[in-house]
């Protein structure tokens, strides 16, 4: 890769390239000031503390971190959302409206082409007067920013999903960890398998949870010797208390496993992903409402593609709307954009005074690859 190439785009950090870059996200940012936000430029280096179990596991794991001896555990700012929501919760003033473009950082796997890297230029909504028209207000504005480029977009909800794990009759924990691991695919199905009726448990698991309900675990672990690897005798019993109870617990019956999987699997435009969902007792007013407010502006709203796992494997802060734009004939690119509600979040950051709030980013590296491509 050239010096001068950065995040999908060769040429990027010089001469012509850099300043067709800059100029992208000046008509990027101008589009968003145009729609009421006010610019906000969050520091590039954050305190870490409680904002790194915010991203959830799979960004955490990709957060740039360093200690500095008097500010503590800080990383480099993996996305703006959660930065931007520290700043409106500090300030509170509603509603409100902010845009923003800067640099972001996340470590890769090994051998990953993905950039650690890359620019991002975002529009984020607090206002809760009407979800469904701030919703549809962020969508459209992104949409018009890529409008005329050969992107595909797409649009799912957190909240159906969360509604059906929630409508499981099981106990609050095992609820707890099929939403906690709902944004790993993989791992939720496995674990979804494991609440079911008809699961089986191994005979290592058996005889551990078994020691467990007799008080036996002191034994157990003299027997294996001294503790080895990252975890301690005292997290290693959590643990086990943890499995004894899910033991416990009545199995998910077969039916309701099928219903939450005919739920995940509904694709389709979303006025018919609206009936096929409302014919397996799902609410859709959120959609519905959401689709109605996108019609009023310009937007084919009931024909638009949904489907109810689209953003399983995106930031875990989402919790409602999802959506994203994405280019089929080069799929060496990222989504080019792409958004979500996120209400629960600023729950968290305001200690408990939240507002609804929803937002979306654009990446300008990828945007003018594509460009390019034409």
């Amino acid at each position: 890769m050239q010096a001068s190439a950065r995040a999908y785009l060769e040429g990027g950090r010089s001469g012509q390239g850099l300043m067709a870059l800059r100029a992208e996200v000046d008509r990027i940012m101008a589009g968003f000031i145009a729609n009421g936000a006010q610019t906000v430029e969050p520091a590039v280096l954050l305190s870490a503390g409680m904002l790194i179990d915010l991203y959830g596991e799979d960004l955490r794991a990709r957060a740039y971190t360093t200690h500095d001896p008097v500010l503590g555990e800080q990383m480099l700012r993996p996305d703006f959302t959660v930065p931007v929501v520290q700043m409106h919760m500090a300030v509170g003033n509603e509603p409100a409206r902010y845009c923003y473009a800067g640099q972001v950082w996340r470590k890769q796997e090994p051998g990953s082409d993905r950039p650690a890297e890359y620019l991002q230029a975002g529009y984020e909504v607090f206002d809760g007067a009407n979800v469904a028209a701030a919703d549809a207000e962020v969508f459209s504005l992104i949409s018009s920013v890529l409008d005329g480029l050969p992107v595909q977009p797409v649009t799912g909800d957190i909240g159906i999903m969360l509604a059906a794990i929630d409508a499981l009759e099981t106990n609050d924990r095992c609820k707890a960890a099929l939403r906690h691991h709902a944004w790993r695919p993989n791992r939720f199905k496995r674990l979804l398998a494991r609440y079911s009726e008809g699961a089986t448990v191994s005979k290592d698991r058996l005889a551990l949870l078994q020691a467990a309900k007799s008080g036996a675990l002191k034994d157990v672990f003299a027997k294996n010797g001294p503790a080895i690897g990252l975890r301690s005798t005292a997290e290693i019993a959590a643990r086990i208390e943890i499995l004894l109870a899910e033991s416990e617990s009545p199995p998910i019956a077969r039916e309701q496993v099928d219903r939450l999987e005919q739920v995940l699997a509904v694709s389709g435009q979303t006025g018919v992903a609206i009936q096929r969902l409302q014919a397996l007792g799902a609410d859709t007013t959120a959609l519905e409402k959401r689709a109605n407010a996108l019609e009023k502006r310009g937007v084919n709203g009931f024909e638009l593609p949904f489907e109810a796992s689209f953003g399983r494997t995106t930031l875990e802060y989402y919790d409602g709307f999802v959506f994203g734009f994405y280019a089929p004939d080069h799929p060496e690119l990222p989504q080019i954009a792409q958004g979500g509600r996120y209400d629960a979040l600023t729950r968290v950051l305001g200690q408990g005074n939240g507002i609804p709030a929803v937002g979306g980013i654009i990446r300008p590296e990828a945007l003018l690859a594509l460009k390019a491509a034409l």
